[in-house]
């Protein structure tokens, strides 16, 4: 198809979908509403596909290695998650009334979860942690109406805390992973094991320095399809038991026995929802403005209502909370393409993809070392990611950099020494045992503490507040040189010459060319 066919089938796309309001005036096509030619759609929805599939398979795997699900069962956990990722998006894009932001976001299991599931899951099972997300997304779809005015209270010096503390709490796994994933094996900790998650980190790097863009992208699941072919030959790797089970069915509702309810995994839960709305909200508000389109109060609602839907209902077909992948927002960035019916057109590709368990089986037979490798990289952007949000933060004359000192402090404890909340109330470390609820509580109370109830703040600053920003007028570097530099209170020129520093108010006194020069400096 040439250039001006293409130009020609949009602008049919940008007529076909222009919209009238009740008056019956005519208003001009949002750009997300733009459809583009059914095979173009899926390549595109495909390769939407390809870029968060790493991260979609990432929380199955490991919610389901630490509930010592056999690998059958951990294939159908991936499947079901598949499954109901490609039903989330699709109604995330399409829309419903009240349901749906109807922009390009894909939907799937939620990273900021994986952390507190992990610590339910060894408390309760993993029946515990389908109820928890159950009564903590139907509380969440509650509150959506009112989350515009809760959002203030999660500003980027408790969401940057919590989300670096999120990759900091999945690290441990990757280091289990890259060991060979069972501690019982007697070549658990090999250097065999660590080897292949070396060689599977170094593909990772190679590839995103010498790959092209979409190379680059990708070098995550191209790591893992590299190593895991690396593993063969070794004996690493054991595709005997992928044919065990069907190729294709239906998710079964509670395929893993009825949830039950625990009240401390459900506030646990909770304070990962509360942090997933304000990633949803902050995804719709990124892409609102990448597509450039209006994203108003009613549309962000209609998109936190639909996260939360396929939250609560998720578990029914064995999987997790949903929400947006922000790797996916920044796809629509690179490639410019804006149309919602795209990313719909991989949701279809997922809901396929769920429906063969065969699938699942395969992902969950690759070596774990491997899947270590990957995940150091992995799981490491997590937590850069949340670096870049502390980045931004104004740490000047507040006290913000004790929030995030204290908080991620409390973070890492539990991950630091894993037994440090064994002596506490069952229902206390249930929540604390969470890196990421630890963080997320202290980062949240501290917040109000500080920068809401500001009665009895020091007047006079504290030892916590970072050191005022250092200036230079701009005349003042118009009088320098390249080469002075300033040491021992003189200013030296290039040559070494000392260069008189005149005091304000005096009078310079001029004696010849040479005084005169120097002066100038």
């Amino acid at each position: 198809m040439s250039a001006k066919d293409r130009a020609t089938g949009r602008a049919r796309a940008r007529k076909r979908t222009s919209r009238r309001d009740p008056q019956g005036a005519v208003h001009a096509p949002r750009p997300e509403d733009e459809r583009l030619p059914l095979a173009t759609s899926f390549a595109y929805g495909f390769q939407h596909v390809l870029t968060m599939y790493g991260g979609i398979i990432a929380p199955p795997l490991i919610v389901g290695s630490a509930a010592g699900l056999s690998p059958a069962d951990i294939g159908l956990l991936v499947a079901c998650c598949l499954f109901v990722g490609g039903l989330a998006t699709v109604l995330q894009t399409v829309g419903v009334p009240f349901f749906g932001a109807q922009l390009p976001l894909v939907q799937g299991v939620s990273f900021a979860s994986v952390a507190t599931m992990t610590a339910i899951v060894n408390g309760g099972g993993i029946q515990a942690v389908f109820g928890a997300v159950i009564v903590a997304g139907a509380i969440g779809f509650l509150i959506t109406p009112v989350f515009s005015k809760v959002i203030r209270f999660f500003p980027p010096v408790v969401t940057g805390v919590v989300i670096t503390a999120i990759g900091i709490s999945l690290l441990p796994v990757a280091a289990n992973w890259a060991m060979g994933g069972n501690r019982a094996a007697p070549d658990y900790g090999s250097l065999g094991h660590i080897g292949l998650a070396g060689l599977t980190l170094a593909i990772v790097l190679l590839l995103s320095k010498l790959g092209n863009a979409a190379i680059s992208r990708l070098s995550v699941l191209l790591a893992i399809v590299i190593g895991t072919l690396v593993s063969v030959p070794l004996g690493m790797a054991d595709f005997s038991r992928v044919g065990e089970g069907p190729i294709f069915a239906f998710p079964t509702f509670f395929a893993f026995g009825m949830p039950t309810f625990d009240i401390a995994a459900i506030v646990s839960m909770l304070i990962v929802i509360l942090v997933i709305l304000t990633e949803t909200t902050a995804d719709i508000l990124a892409v609102g403005e990448i597509v450039g389109t209006k994203v108003d109060a009613k549309r962000i609602g209609n998109g936190l209502r639909a996260d939360m839907l396929s939250t609560m209902v998720s578990p029914v077909l064995n999987s997790f909370p949903q929400s947006a992948f922000a790797q996916n927002v920044g796809l629509v960035a690179i490639t410019g393409i804006k149309s919602r019916f795209v990313v719909t057109a991989g949701g279809v590709i997922l809901i396929v993809l769920g429906l063969l368990p065969v699938l699942g089986r395969v992902v969950a037979a690759v070596p774990t070392a491997v899947l270590g490798g990957a995940g150091i990289v992995l799981f490491g952007t997590v937590a850069a990611s949340g670096i870049r949000t502390l980045s931004k933060v104004d740490y000047r004359g507040n006290m913000n950099l004790v929030i995030v000192a204290a908080s991620l402090g409390m973070g890492v404890l539990p991950i630091a020494a894993p037994t440090f909340y064994d002596q506490f109330p069952t229902w206390f470390s249930t929540i604390f045992h969470s890196g990421i609820s630890s963080a997320a509580v202290t980062a949240i109370l501290l917040n109000l503490l500080f920068n809401h109830l500001t009665w009895g703040n020091s007047k006079n600053g504290s030892v916590f507040n970072a050191a005022p920003v250092r200036m230079v007028r701009e005349e003042e570097l118009a009088a320098l040189e390249d080469g002075d530099y300033y040491v021992g209170g003189k200013l030296i020129d290039a040559g070494g010459a000392e260069v008189r520093i005149i005091p304000t108010g005096s009078v310079p006194v001029v004696g010849g060319a040479e005084a005169a020069a120097k002066n100038a400096r």
